[in-house]
């Protein structure tokens, strides 16, 4: 009985041992509170920075050894890699169309807001091909220049020119033309980028830059001159063929303002020509012309003779 009661004295004591043990361990680890709770907080991991990163590595190819670190360890920049070249996505397909800009392998510089007329100027050197902007069919062709300065009658305005019906139901005129291409007449079937003629400054651009006067209306008859020299704003589609979508067309706007003036409308700017002859001498309404004052006759007063004296001798 009593070795079995001094071997369970033994082993509450080795327990008890243990115990503060673990207490003290507790206590002494703490760094603040309540023995044996553990109050210091996780510490916190900010965001790393991207520039560099501290390799223990020896510096290879493609990366610098800027400095050591602390420990002796190298700090070495790493190098980004290349960035893939961005991707060309073409723009959307607003039409059913492809056009061209009308002027081929010239520079050419054009206006962007109306001057008088809904037409554009593009002003290019001598010799520079027109170029049809669409598929389509010749409708006029004028290979002759027959404006005049003294008359300046509106249908020779263009001098040279040829205009076509697109495909889009849309006619094209391309003026002021030094020469047309041969062989083109009414119903001549043209494809896009195909030379209609060559820029020149012929009609009443006579004297000026050499250009490329375009425009944009409806088909008419052949003398309503004055839809074919342009019923709408050309710039916006110039720019989007030259340098942006090359499927935005100008149907949709055509067909509206057709709609708004009417087939053929009556021409209200720059209509009239110069008469080659003085206009008549328009009658006084109803007055009186006064008659002429007659020119003065001089009157001529002669000298008298003197009189003769009689008298006797004393």
């Amino acid at each position: 009985m009593r070795s079995g009661h001094h071997a369970r004295s033994g082993r509450l004591a080795a327990v008890a041992t243990a115990a503060g043990a673990v207490f003290l361990t507790g206590a002494c680890a703490s760094a603040g509170g309540v023995a044996g709770v553990v109050t210091v907080s996780p510490v916190a991991t900010g965001p790393q920075a991207a520039s560099e990163v501290i390799a223990t590595i020896p510096a290879q190819g493609g990366a610098s050894v800027k400095e050591a670190g602390p420990s002796g360890e190298a700090r070495v920049a790493v190098q980004r890699p290349p960035a893939d070249a961005p991707v060309q996505v073409p723009p959307p397909k607003v039409s059913k169309y492809t056009y061209a800009f009308p002027v081929k392998g010239c520079e050419a510089k054009y206006a962007r807001k109306l001057l008088v007329l809904p037409k554009t100027t593009i002003w290019a050197q001598r010799g520079c091909a027109f170029i049809a902007p669409i598929d389509g069919t010749v409708d006029e062709v004028s290979g002759g220049d027959g404006w005049r300065a003294s008359s300046d009658l509106g249908k020779d305005r263009e001098g040279r020119f040829v205009s076509i019906i697109g495909v889009d139901g849309v006619r094209y005129l391309g003026g002021h033309l030094d020469s047309v291409t041969p062989g083109l007449a009414p119903g001549t079937k043209v494809n896009a980028g195909q030379t209609l003629g060559r820029v020149g400054n012929s009609g009443n651009a006579a004297g000026n830059a050499t250009n490329l006067y375009f425009a944009i209306s409806w088909k008419t008859r052949p003398g309503a001159w004055w839809v074919r020299r342009g019923m709408v704003e050309p710039w916006d589609y110039l720019d989007a063929w030259r340098d942006g979508n090359r499927t935005l067309s100008p149907r949709e706007e055509v067909l509206e303002t057709r709609r708004k003036s009417g087939a053929e409308p009556a021409c209200r700017i720059l209509c009239t020509s110069r008469s080659a002859t003085p206009p008549p001498e328009t009658p006084d309404s109803g007055k009186k012309k006064k008659k002429p004052r007659p020119d003065p006759v001089p009157t001529v007063i002669h000298p008298s003779p003197p009189h003769a004296t009689t008298g006797s001798a004393s």
